[in-house]
């Protein structure tokens, strides 16, 4: 049996003045419900196309990707959770682009949307100023915030592309 991806319930509007962290949730909340959304009403088999012949992605790569890039920066790295990587993180080779089979969709679709709310959950009482330290040097939660606006900034860009490409919609 085809699964269809569904619509993400309705997101309001978040802050657009006052204090940073309610405006930097709220964009990171509508990045959040963005890729979903582009996914809705897509099957199982659209969402693992990958429409572009030059590029290995696939919605449900970025699907599955998002979840990953969720729990390593909010859980992992800033709640220093003590969970599993998603998706062979340690072999670094791109599993969660290159290892697409479309009856994991539905799987990884609810997985992106528990991760989603894990990784919230797991920031929500901490000091936006907390920070932690990377590859790069310390990083604050502000700046992880910002660090995942603009990865999910930069994926759902590439979900509108892929989008357009499987079925025309635009728009999403």
């Amino acid at each position: 049996m085809t699964w269809t991806a569904p619509a993400p319930p309705a997101l309001t509007d978040g802050p657009t003045t006052g204090d940073d962290r309610p405006m930097l949730e709220a964009m990171l909340e509508w990045h959040r419900w963005t890729l979903p959304n582009i996914c809705a009403g897509l099957s199982d088999e659209q969402l693992a196309t990958r429409p572009i012949a030059s590029s290995n992605l696939s919605l449900l790569g970025l699907l599955r990707h998002m979840a990953k890039v969720e729990r390593i920066w909010f859980r992992k790295r800033v709640a220093q959770q003590d969970v599993e990587h998603l998706h062979d993180f340690d072999a670094r080779n791109d599993t969660d682009f290159n290892v697409i089979d479309a009856s994991d969709a539905e799987r990884a679709y609810d997985e992106l949307v528990q991760e989603q709310r894990a990784a919230a959950s797991s920031v929500a009482d901490l000091p936006f100023d907390l920070e932690i330290e990377t590859h790069h040097g310390a990083m604050s939660l502000r700046m992880v915030h910002l660090h995942m606006i603009q990865e999910y900034a930069r994926h759902n860009g590439h979900a509108d592309l892929l989008r357009e490409a499987i079925d025309g919609t635009t728009g999403r």
